[in-house]
């Protein structure tokens, strides 16, 4: 019994990171469809796949270097910065392909998949070197 009661030791500390986590998260959403000029959640209801895969790598490219930030950090500030670097590295990569491919946004709202995976498909690539960077 005393091993149950164990287990549960870390589960304060497990649901303040979970908490500023997907409030990171929600942060991140909520700047990333501002810093885009195309309306991904409309465009997604409708069915336009190219934003979906757009968001959907931006999302991932967020969430693995999050994810290495609470593995790795040292404290909950610590987690939290890295969080904000990692949600800096993937509006700047939006940034960086937008300057790429101009008409990127205009392809991505007329449902071109191509786009929207290329966009989606360099975000998840950058997120996850930036993850790999944050092991220190």
């Amino acid at each position: 019994m005393r091993e149950i009661f164990d287990s549960f030791a870390g589960f304060d500390d497990f649901l303040v990171y979970l908490a500023v986590s997907l409030g990171l998260l929600a942060m991140f959403v909520a700047i990333y469809v501002r810093v885009t000029p195309h309306r991904e959640i409309t465009l997604i209801r409708e069915g336009n796949i190219a934003a979906s895969y757009s968001l959907a790598g931006a999302l991932l490219g967020f969430i693995v270097p999050l994810a290495s930030a609470v593995k790795n950090s040292v404290s909950l500030v610590d987690m939290a910065i890295w969080g904000l670097i990692a949600l800096v590295v993937q509006v700047i990569t939006f940034v960086v392909v937008k300057l790429m491919i101009p008409r990127i946004n205009d392809n991505i709202a007329e449902g071109k998949e191509a786009s929207g995976f290329f966009l989606g498909a360099l975000s998840l690539g950058v997120g996850m070197l930036n993850a790999a960077c944050m092991t220190y």
